[in-house]
């Protein structure tokens, strides 16, 4: 009796995961979306392409944020609280998990609303305590300007930690030579330089009660700032300024505006006395070339 010959069934053809979803991030409909936002099986690299979408909705992007296996992806983490439509109390958390340098981009992204930057920008200031000299110098240089302005303020110990704000650099003590200074200083220095830091920012730095004399001495000198008007209105009402750069500042401003600066100035009361009579006696002066 000859023996039957087995049957096999034809196996199912396998649908490979990327054909998944692959489909449908192009599609128009919400519910696909919404369906392949949430699927278990989404790649790093189809989440990443539906992330490129500028037309996806919050529900969306909630949905999203619960697929665990799509957030093992730190480039998708990064990708979904970076879109203009990802809601704040989904993108504001998970920006917090960010490294220092990711939140630093994070920060600098046009497609990051602004109110989600201000909060990213909070955590990162938060954390200028804790990071090495090394991130602070880079964050000074390439950061956003309310982290370049929180740097301002930065002194460095000789352990490469920021020093407590009680503990001042006084540019009057002539113990420390110039490459003490320059080496505490470097991170303050670096700050001054990026290019998004603003004029209301520096004048911001220079008036809070922890600014120090080597902050006012820096940007007394510094080549961009040292030359604004404003800000030498505002280096006047520090009680840092010396003398010196005092009486050049406030040569060139009108006699009213350097009586209201110094109204309220720290300045030393000899210093502001000294200030007062040398305009008084310019004003007089050109009022005498005036009438001759």
């Amino acid at each position: 009796m000859a023996s039957a010959t087995p049957s096999f069934s034809a196996p199912a053809p396998e649908i490979s995961e990327p054909e998944i979803g692959a489909a449908q991030i192009h599609s128009p409909a919400p519910p696909d979306l919404l369906r392949t936002a949430a699927d278990p099986l989404l790649t790093e690299d189809l989440a990443l392409s539906l992330l490129k979408r500028a037309d996806l909705h919050p529900e969306i992007m909630e949905r999203l944020a619960r697929n665990a296996n799509a957030l093992k992806s730190r480039k998708v983490r990064i990708a979904l609280a970076s879109h203009p439509h990802t809601p704040r109390h989904v993108s504001v958390p998970m920006a917090r998990q960010f490294y220092t340098f990711e939140l630093m981009k994070f920060t600098l992204s046009p497609s990051v609303p602004a109110d989600v930057k201000v909060a990213a920008e909070d955590v990162l200031i938060s954390r200028l305590n804790t990071v090495t000299i090394g991130e602070r110098l880079t964050l000074a240089r390439r950061g956003s300007g309310r982290v370049g302005a929180a740097l301002l303020l930065d002194l460095e110990s000789r352990d490469g930690k920021i020093k407590d704000d009680e503990r001042k650099i006084d540019a009057n003590v002539k113990v420390k030579d110039a490459a003490t200074v320059a080496r505490e200083t470097r991170v303050m220095q670096t700050a001054l330089d990026n290019s998004r830091l603003t004029e209301a920012q520096v004048i911001s730095a220079v008036l809070r009660p922890a600014a120090t004399a080597a902050l006012v001495y820096a940007v007394a000198r510094h080549l961009k700032w040292s030359c604004r008007r404003e800000i030498r209105v505002a280096l006047l009402r520090t009680e840092h300024l010396s003398l010196a750069r005092a009486l050049e500042f406030s040569q060139e401003i009108p006699a009213p505006l350097l009586q209201e600066a110094l109204a309220s100035s720290r300045l030393p009361d000899q210093i502001k006395g000294q200030l007062l009579h040398e305009s008084q006696t310019n004003s007089a002066l050109r009022s005498a070339l005036r009438h001759s």
